[in-house]
């Protein structure tokens, strides 16, 4: 997938997420998209500064990278939602291309599905929007029936507010 399918994909899922985090679609739901728009698109964009140095599709296209992503607002108490932006450009470089990532790079082995379309074709924005969807479906699932996506922010409040 390109930058543009990218940010695409990135910008309709803080929406859609938006709502899943504040289903009100009142000013609460738009200053939830504020919040979450910019993290998950520069985590959207995140692995493809691999273009720029190393290997592309592999130095920055694996589990290891996304595990720092994920460990930061625990770790560090932000970066919140950068995650989600560097996860789902994984997912639509591995549903919306047929080329694969490295996953578990620095083993050079690429994963990749039989489906996908090339960047250049004509559907390659409605694959874009379809892979965007099942995302939200995913993302409202685990957040109302696995863990809430907003429950490290939930326990850094609780911390903050205990003052520890």
């Amino acid at each position: 997938m390109n930058k543009r399918g990218h940010v695409l994909n990135a910008v309709l899922l803080a929406v859609g997420i938006g709502y899943v985090l504040e289903p009100s679609g009142d000013t609460p739901t738009f200053v939830t998209i504020a919040e979450i728009s910019v993290p998950i698109v520069l985590g959207a964009l995140f692995p493809d500064v691999d273009t720029a140095f190393g290997k592309h599709r592999k130095t920055l296209h694996n589990l290891l990278v996304l595990g720092i992503f994920l460990a930061y607002p625990v770790v560090f108490g932000n970066l919140q939602y950068v995650w989600v932006g560097v996860l789902t450009h994984y997912v639509l470089d591995l549903l919306g291309s047929r080329r694969g990532i490295a996953l578990f790079y620095p083993l050079e082995k690429e994963y990749s599905l039989p489906f996908g379309v090339p960047v250049s074709s004509n559907w390659a924005d409605a694959v874009t929007f379809a892979v965007t969807v099942v995302e939200v479906l995913a993302f409202a699932f685990v957040h109302y029936y696995v863990l809430p996506l907003d429950a490290t922010q939930q326990a850094l409040a609780a911390v903050g507010a205990v003052g520890v």
